[in-house]
Parts: structure tokens; C-alpha cells; sequence
């Protein structure tokens, strides 16, 4: 067994241990402290509820409806000629979205090319260096009640856009 595998299951005992001997020292009321912030982020849950269900809803309702297919069909032109695999389209459009969806997508997309062909790398790539915004924005800025994101979804787009071109090029160059 490696070093660092026997670390690793040493840890979180050893970062347990540690606050608790931290806490003594210091003379402080771990428990209490403990169950202050568990009510902290129970407040913070209820308080984001609401937007997690209503972005989940959204999600469904995207999926069932077929309007990924029809937006995949609409950029197909663009995709060509940007040179980004039609079966990763998919993946490009629903990664912002929802990260259950996209990793079934890429199981599939495993499952019929293959985890070394162009497109199952271009998928496994696409899927590391790109990010659930919609989720993301929901969760922070849901926990600290900001409705409006300004410019943090544009930001977010861009760079998933840069992303996927990247993904696609790294993928086709090595």
C-alpha cells in the first residue's frame, strides 16, 4: 500500500483529533460551537430550498420538453464549424445546468465510443474543466440571499464556453 493511500484514511480522525485537542486548549465549548453552526446551516438550507426546487423543476422541464434536442439541431451549424463533435453538444448545453445529468451522459457517451476515443476524451475533459453555474449561482448566492448575479453569469458563460473550445482543441491536438 502507498504513502499516501495510508494517509488518506488517516485524515479526517487526525483533523478530528486535532480540533478537539485545539478546542481544550483553547478552553472552548466544541459541542456548543458545533451545535450553533449545524442550526446555521440548517437556516441556510431552508433558506435555499426554494431555489434548488425551483431549478430542478426548470431542469426537468428542459429535458421532457425536447428543447435541448431543437437547441442542439439550431447550433449544429456553428458546431461544425467551430469543430465540436455533435455527440458532445449534448454534454456543452446540459453541463451548466445539472451535474447528475452530465455525468449519465458521459457514462453513455463511454459506453458507445469508447474512454479513448476522441470523443469519449473530448467528453471526460469537457466534464473536468467545466462547472454546474446554474447550481453554483443558486447555492451562493441562495445562501447569502443575493438575487442579482450582475455580471457573475456572464463571467461564468464565457469561461464555459472557453471551456468546451478548449476541451475540444486539447482533445483533437494530443
Amino acid at each position: 500500500m502507498s504513502i499516501a493511500k495510508q494517509l488518506s484514511s488517516y485524515v479526517i480522525p487526525l483533523i478530528f483529533v486535532l480540533v478537539l485537542t485545539i478546542g481544550m486548549y483553547k478552553k472552548l465549548k466544541i459541542y456548543d460551537i458545533f451545535v450553533e453552526n449545524a442550526k446555521e446551516g440548517i437556516n441556510t438550507v431552508l433558506r435555499i430550498l426554494p431555489s434548488l426546487v425551483g431549478l430542478m423543476v426548470a431542469i426537468s422541464v428542459f429535458r421532457a420538453s425536447g428543447a435541448l434536442d431543437l437547441i442542439i439541431y439550431a447550433v449544429e451549424p456553428i458546431s461544425n464549424f467551430l469543430g465540436i463533435p455533435k455527440q458532445v453538444l449534448p454534454l456543452a448545453f446540459m453541463r451548466p445546468l445539472s451535474g447528475s445529468a452530465s455525468i449519465a451522459m458521459v457514462s453513455d457517451m463511454l459506453k458507445i465510443y469508447g474512454s479513448d476515443s476522441v470523443i469519449g476524451r473530448t467528453a471526460s475533459t469537457m466534464m473536468g474543466s467545466t462547472e454546474t453555474i446554474f447550481f453554483t449561482l443558486t447555492v451562493y448566492y441562495g445562501s447569502v440571499g443575493i438575487k442579482n448575479t450582475r455580471f457573475t453569469l456572464i463571467a461564468a458563460l464565457i469561461a464555459e464556453f472557453v471551456s468546451v473550445m478548449v476541451s475540444v482543441w486539447a482533445c483533437k491536438v494530443f
